[in-house]
């Protein structure tokens, strides 16, 4: 299967089981009058948003480059992790205010045993799908879909930290009789809410770095970099290594020295290999390279780019 099919299969994976967590929570949690679960019902929702805007997103960044968008659609996918992250906001403040209304209006938790299945149902499916969404992001490089993976790696723990607050109400009372622990239900949907804020958080750095067009992290530009060195008998050096990424996709781009007496033919055979080097480790990337004569000179931006002997040509850059 073709990388972009198994984006939009796990994608659709994901919405499916967003529905049935949605529904299955909310009305449990209405019925049982449990304000931590029906956060955990709204969380589920946002994550089903947040599905459906990452199925979008990988479709559309599968769409080749065209006249108006000729560097391709990757920063769809970085578009979607930034909206993704403020919904998680704004669903964070919506739960933080229900459960204070909650620890000021407390009312009792009932049925505790379809809570505690409900939340260990959600935690489980949750596992599954998120791993496979990690597995295929991991593989295709997608942003959207990691994000989506941090969506329900995120419920996994809110889902196992209410279901562990009902289970305490439930020994605190059979263990503790006519004391009630209804207050670690609010308490429970706080701390969802505050784990979401930081999942939120995360995902705002990932997507808007690449927004940005920051450069590509540091262990690739040094395997970038190992790479030009290892063809130092043809390069004598290169400078403005420029790198940045949209969504899948990388864009590199540099300029090497050569013997001014190399041949056009020469040279081209040089940039391709390098080309075809650095898109076999990274796949999708644009490679883009200059080539330029070099006289043993060397400007300032070039000195550290060199790759000319200690001894002969290179010592003329001192002079």
């Amino acid at each position: 299967m073709d990388p972009t099919r198994r984006k939009v299969h796990i994608a659709l994976l994901s919405v499916f089981s967003n529905i049935v967590l949605l529904t299955t929570k909310v009305a449990v949690g209405l019925a049982i009058g449990s304000v931590a679960i029906v956060s955990e019902g709204i969380h589920s929702g946002m994550d089903l948003l947040a599905a459906l805007i990452a199925l979008f997103s990988v479709k559309k960044s599968s769409q080749p480059a065209d006249r108006v968008h000729p560097f391709g659609h990757g920063k769809v996918e970085n578009i979607s992790g930034t909206i993704e992250a403020v919904l998680i906001f704004l669903a964070a403040g919506w739960i933080i205010y229900e459960a204070i209304r909650k620890l000021i209006y407390p009312t009792p938790v009932e049925a505790l045993g379809w809570g505690i299945a409900v939340m260990l149902f959600s935690t489980l499916v949750n596992i599954v799908v998120s791993q496979l969404l990690f597995k295929v992001a991991k593989e295709t490089d997608s942003v959207a879909l990691l994000a989506d993976a941090w969506h329900l790696r995120t419920d996994v723990y809110t889902s196992a930290g209410v279901m562990i607050s009902l289970i305490l109400i439930w020994m605190g009372e059979a263990v503790f009789e006519g004391i009630h622990f209804h207050w670690l239900d609010p308490v429970a949907a706080i701390a969802v809410a505050l784990i979401i804020i930081k999942a939120a958080y995360n995902l705002t750095l990932r997507s808007a770095r690449d927004l940005m067009d920051a450069r590509l992290p540091e262990e690739e530009e040094s395997w970038i970099h190992e790479l030009i060195r290892s063809h130092g008998t043809d390069i004598h050096g290169f400078h403005d290594l420029r790198t940045r990424k949209a969504g899948g996709s990388r864009f590199v781009e540099f300029h090497i020295k050569v013997d001014p007496e190399m041949t056009v033919e020469d040279s081209h055979r040089i940039t391709d290999e390098i080309a075809e080097a650095i898109e076999n480790q990274f796949p999708a990337t644009s490679v883009t390279i200059h080539t330029e004569p070099c006289d043993g000179k060397c400007e300032e931006k070039c000195i550290d780019g060199c790759l000319l002997p200690v001894k002969g040509d290179r010592a003329s850059k001192e002079e």
